[in-house]
């Protein structure tokens, strides 16, 4: 069975184009169905980010033209616009890739820990719907034994860089003393929990949580001294807070141009520091064409994360030899499993052969022939058939020039180990 992962992602896409690949949680199910469907995978696993839409396929190895045309039917776009910045890797490779995503070795933010927590629930969705079957399963469960060995035994993951830390950190270009801001939060999942972690960490004091449900939002708020809000209360509170960092799934943006005007008014055009991390995008671009307000995308963050990564590069090349240690036992894994498949086969083909001239000979001594005779010529006959279907293989083989089959067939057996000339004796075997 082939393994082929094929996506996107931000080295590879802008924002603009993967939010439109972007999987909504309600079309996983749908999208399962006709990606197995129609791709001649017969497992899948897809894995949506603010940064990276991949697929995991174990099926046929031609299937990526399949997945292609799916996943841009599926979007409602032009195959033509996805191959451009489309990637596929196979087997090995593939296995690679998985391996550095769940490390943190492809993100963004070198060694960011959210990525395996993300892959993690793209593997329990895919079990969920039935996507998942032995072959995926053994990748991520040996993917994430590999990642957690990169978290223990390097230092990669030590110093606070993540997509979060980059946003608060540039709110700092805009607020020297943050402790007198009021921050506004959209969304509540893990991404808004840390940047909420990092405001505190900063001096911010005030917080509001916005979410579609009430409860998350102020379950969130509550832990920070805030208060939680509805997504519809956001344009009553929004001229009462100077910064704003938003990470939801909506499938639309919640933060529109004049929702921010009306508030900017009444702020007297007091700035506002935005930040919109969700793929697809919270807040309307165009807010960012109004005066004193600072609007930036997951994309702007780039420069503040790569000067924050240097400190990871060296714990990065330790987990790059962790992950190519961790790829090799997986295929030796896969080369084990396989062999123990052909052995069962073959040993089941040799039963089979020995209860066929077992009965045989069974029948005879009923008939009253002769023990002797009978034992003589079941062990005969238990050879010529256990021999036939190898003996004119190896010929074959040999007639094509592929010499390497009789080299085997002499390793197999140990026969370089006996004298070519003297009779092969039942004390040399």
């Amino acid at each position: 069975m082939a393994l082929v992962t094929l996506g996107i992602n931000h080295r590879t896409a802008p924002v603009e184009l993967r939010e439109r690949v972007a999987f909504t949680p309600e079309r996983m199910a749908e999208a399962f169905a006709e990606l197995r469907a129609t791709s001649g995978a017969s497992e899948a696993a897809i894995l949506s980010t603010c940064n990276r839409t991949e697929l995991y396929l174990a099926g046929d190895d031609d299937c990526a033209p399949a997945v292609l045309r799916w996943l841009a039917g599926f979007h409602d776009m032009e195959a033509g616009d996805l191959e451009e910045v489309l990637y596929v890797h196979r087997d090995s490779d593939a296995v690679r890739h998985i391996m550095r995503v769940a490390a943190g070795l492809d993100s963004m933010v070198l060694g960011e820990p959210q990525i395996l927590g993300q892959l993690k629930d793209a593997y329990s969705l895919a079990r969920e719907h039935g996507a998942s079957g032995a072959f995926l399963s053994r990748l991520f469960e040996h993917t994430f034994s590999v990642a957690k060995r990169v978290r223990t035994q390097t230092a990669i993951g030590e110093n606070p860089v993540s997509v979060a830390y980059a946003a608060v950190s540039m709110a700092h270009h805009i607020f020297a003393d943050m402790s007198r801001n009021t921050a506004l939060l959209i969304g509540a999942g893990k991404t808004i929990e840390l940047v909420a972690r990092h405001l505190a960490d900063a001096g911010v004091k005030n917080f509001l949580v916005a979410n579609r449900t009430l409860e998350r939002a102020q379950a969130l708020a509550e832990s920070r001294g805030g208060k939680g809000i509805l997504l519809s209360d956001i344009p009553d509170h929004l001229a009462d807070v100077d910064i704003v960092i938003s990470s939801t799934a909506s499938p639309l943006p919640i933060l529109g141009k004049g929702a921010v005007e009306r508030a900017l008014k009444k702020r007297k055009h007091r700035p506002y520091f935005m930040v919109d991390i969700a793929v697809p995008r919270d807040i309307e671009p165009e807010v960012g064409s109004l005066a004193d307000v600072y609007l930036y995308t997951v994309d702007d963050l780039r420069q503040v994360i790569e000067e924050n990564v240097r400190s990871r590069e060296g714990a990065a090349r330790e987990a790059e030899n962790l992950v190519t240690d961790g790829v090799q036992q997986f295929l030796s894994q896969l080369r084990a499993l396989d062999a123990v498949s052909t052995l069962k086969q073959f040993r089941q083909r040799a039963e089979t052969l020995r209860d066929v001239e077992t009965e045989k000979a069974i029948r005879a001594l009923r008939n009253g022939a002769d023990p002797e005779t009978v034992m003589r010529s079941m062990a005969r006959g238990l050879t010529n058939k256990l021999l036939h279907e190898p003996s004119i293989q190896v010929r074959k083989a040999t007639t094509e020039g592929r010499t390497e089959v009789t080299q085997w067939l002499r390793e197999l057996h140990q026969l370089d180990a006996l004298d070519a000339d003297a009779p092969i004796t039942p004390e040399k075997l």
